[in-house]
């Protein structure tokens, strides 16, 4: 049986405990020994910092001032144990297989997930680079190349513990939570109800148009931000990072985050994506129908996303324009425009 997530603190924020000498000790319980210098991480769902290290070379030699990793504690409740570790398993898997994937390390008692106070937490290898220039095609069809990689394997066998990518998780549930917790301002909430009604039926029609598609184990968040890019050397290309959301659904679903620009910009990106995909791996052209549709879902879900941190001190500070006026009218016309798009003719590669 599937044991719970440990539940935070009552009355607490998710990461009040989580002081600087608590990473550092947290850290120490594994065998992870840094010399006190941290770097707070872009993260908002889980705390992510650079790590300095104190140790010594394995063959004795000074430890480079450089040397460091990345530790990541994870948001209290969010997934169970058994959902993280199958996480860290396929991208351990990935990395095996020589995909650039960064992957946890194994710390004492060969285990990636440990904990320490309350805080289940993972560490990787300090990984440099910039975002990719996704206006670039070489570098579309590299990443392509490399997300077929990922598919390859994804395909060989499903996720047990991890959830899948569908409506009911993407749209309908998050929709009930914002409607049920009161998020939605009195005079815009039988607009925002009905726009959002409407797009979940636009979401249906894709999801119908599209048929039976197959799903496979996916990064699930593959947009430029958790991509990095390195030049020179053998490791020049993308490495992808953060497996945080991986679950089961379409494959599209981790090629259309990196499309951009007027349709015609988008077609073009699409085209160099499939090249290098399908090198590796077989794309179904009628999960094309479902672009729109995940988008919507995504735009949905986001909010809702937000929304369920809001007593997270660092959202209100990283987003202030949440849950204003002006917010939900944006997102009011935002799935207007995705209504009207779900109908047209999906994109094609040009």
């Amino acid at each position: 049986m599937q044991t719970p997530p440990p539940t935070p603190d009552a009355g607490l924020t998710p990461y009040s405990g989580l002081t600087p000498d608590c990473v550092l000790d947290a850290l120490q319980s594994a065998g992870v020994r840094g010399d006190g210098r941290l770097l707070a991480l872009n993260s908002y769902e889980n705390r992510v910092y650079q790590v300095w290290l104190e140790e010594a070379a394995a063959d004795g030699s000074p430890p480079s001032p450089n040397a460091s990793v990345v530790a990541k504690f994870y948001r209290p409740a969010r997934w169970t144990d058994a959902q993280i570790l199958e996480e860290h398993a396929f991208a351990i898997e990935l990395a095996e297989r020589e995909i650039p994937v960064v992957a946890p390390l194994l710390l004492e008692g060969a285990k990636t997930l440990n904990a320490y106070g309350g805080f289940r937490f993972a560490v990787y290898p300090r990984r440099g680079g910039r975002t990719p220039e996704l206006d670039d095609r070489d570098t579309l069809e590299w990443m392509g190349r490399f997300i077929g990689r990922i598919h390859a394997v994804g395909a060989l066998r499903p996720f047990v513990e991890r959830p899948a990518l569908d409506i009911a998780s993407f749209g309908t549930e998050p929709r009930d939570w914002l409607l049920a917790h009161h998020f939605i301002p009195a005079d815009l909430l039988d607009a925002w109800s009905s726009v959002v009604e409407q797009a979940l039926q636009g979401v249906a029609r894709c999801y119908e148009r599209a048929g039976k598609v197959r799903t496979l184990r996916l990064h699930g968040d593959c947009h430029a931000g958790n991509v990095l890019w390195t030049e020179g050397g053998e490791t020049r290309g993308p490495h992808f990072v953060d497996f945080d959301d991986c679950r089961t659904g379409p494959a599209v679903q981790d090629l259309w985050m990196l499309l951009s620009g007027e349709r015609a910009a988008m077609a073009r990106g699409l085209a160099d994506l499939l090249a290098g995909y399908e090198d590796f791996h077989d794309f179904d052209p009628r999960e094309l129908a479902l672009i729109e549709a995940l988008r919507t879902l995504r735009l949905v879900h986001y909010s809702a996303w937000l929304a369920r941190r809001w007593d997270d001190p660092a959202f209100p500070a990283a987003f202030p324009w949440f849950n204003t006026q002006r917010y939900w009218q944006d997102r009011i016309l935002e799935l207007r425009e995705q209504i009207a798009l779900m109908d047209e003719p999906p994109l094609w590669p040009a």
